[in-house]
């Protein structure tokens, strides 16, 4: 039954989004593209999910300032073969509906529902390309089925004060979907734990032929946002055969570790990168039979070198990426990404810094996020003095500051 339902499945993963919330991040590519982790591309993660899941037939929904996030497609995810029917296809707006570009996560579906309907899909898998986490999917399709759902929406819990932020779900003691509230004011609570809430996760399996019924009639609704949270999901409830699939539990062969970040703001990506730092992450990247693929270009080892003094550099807690040089440099509780050069006396310390960016002699970085192609000055201070970096870049609520690519420091 399992693989059944998994090769009667098309999946449409939306990663059209602005992601302006993580400027300048994302002045020259979209969210899904914003490297994460030192070596990943966020939209990595859904991609390895796809793929650990038995899932071969997917098609990325792209919009706005795409072109990253295209080549990173092409030069680490051409690894299925068309003739088998197995692809992964970037599909900008085609205008085939109207002359408009996706109007919401509901219209961008609606938009391209002919592609749908030319596999022979009887299941459609909908997922968004900017969330950080590990999912077998495999499984949410086999309760689909099993539960003889229309519609299945995964969930998980988050504390009540967070709820707000999140569609907000009731379900009964068969995993039936009672209600769908989508960013409530008062979220509802758990009745066996108070202090916590059962939210959406954004992912979505429905029926082709119910996904059909009920975007085709949104399209019509000029009152509409067009959105699946706000308008698509709570039109159903009551009318048809909805389900909630509990993310984390014991189906499944991925680890259940239970970790979901929307890293949707600067300090959330922040956070999220740096928490990979911990001694036991909550993000289990190390499993072995799921590991997250991903684009990496040629490169030397990562390695340390002497100083002109003699000093042979300092590592601790860090992740490099390969091609890292560290020249007689400290580096502390930060994440290298490939190429990353930091030269001679310099300090690095609780600091994100992307491919090819440079850290001049004696330069002193703290809590910051550096884009590429930077080329930090000998001596230069950032993270010191917070009211002196507003005037340069961007510095967060937190008080992290954030260097988009190939900035100038003069």
């Amino acid at each position: 039954m399992k693989q059944n339902i998994v090769d009667k499945t098309i999946i449409f993963v939306l990663a059209g989004g602005h992601g302006s919330r993580l400027l300048p991040l994302t002045r020259e590519r979209t969210k899904p593209a914003v490297p994460f982790g030192g070596k990943y591309r966020i939209i990595d993660f859904t991609l390895s999910n796809c793929l650990h899941s038995g899932l071969r037939r997917i098609l990325v929904l792209t919009q706005y300032k795409s072109q990253s996030l295209q080549e990173h497609l092409r030069d680490g995810w051409a690894i299925f073969n068309p003739e088998l029917n197995e692809y992964i296809t970037p599909v900008p707006p085609q205008m085939r509906t109207g002359n408009q570009w996706y109007l919401g996560t509901a219209d961008a579906i609606y938009q391209n529902l002919n592609l749908a309907d030319k596999s022979d899909a009887e299941y459609v898998l909908i997922l968004s390309g900017d969330h950080i986490y590990r999912m077998d999917y495999a499984a949410m399709l086999e309760f689909h089925s099993l539960h003889a759902a229309e519609v299945t929406v995964a969930s998980m819990e988050v504390a009540l004060d967070e709820a707000r932020h999140f569609g907000v779900l009731s379900i009964d003691a068969d995993y039936r979907l009672l209600a769908f509230e989508e960013k409530p004011a008062e979220p509802r609570c758990l009745a066996e734990r108070p202090e916590s809430s059962l939210v959406s996760m954004g992912i979505y399996v429905f029926n082709l032929a119910l996904l059909r019924q009920a975007l085709s009639e949104d399209h019509m609704n000029p009152a509409s946002g067009h959105d699946f949270g706000r308008d698509i999901i709570p039109r159903l409830v009551g009318k048809h055969s909805t389900f909630v699939y509990p993310f984390g539990g014991k189906e499944g062969r991925v680890s259940q570790d239970r970790y979901w970040r929307d890293v949707g703001t600067l300090d959330a990506y922040y956070e999220a990168n740096i928490a990979l730092l911990e001694p036991v992450p909550l993000l289990d990247l190390y499993q072995r039979d799921w590991a997250i693929r991903t684009y990496l270009p040629q490169s030397p080892p990562a390695r340390t070198v002497p100083g002109p003094d003699g000093f042979g550099g300092v590592i601790i807690n860090a992740c490099l990426a390969g091609g890292c040089v560290i020249n007689g440099s400290t580096v502390r509780r930060s994440i290298l990404s490939a190429r990353v050069r930091v030269e001679s006396a310099a300090v690095v310390e609780d600091s994100i810094l992307f491919d090819n960016v440079t850290v001049g002699e004696g330069a002193k970085l703290r809590r910051c996020i550096i884009d590429k192609h930077v080329h930090v000055p000998a001596g230069e201070t950032v993270g010191y003095d917070l009211e002196r970096d507003r005037e340069r870049f961007t510095v967060t609520e937190r008080g992290v500051v954030v260097i988009g690519k190939h900035a100038s420091f003069s």
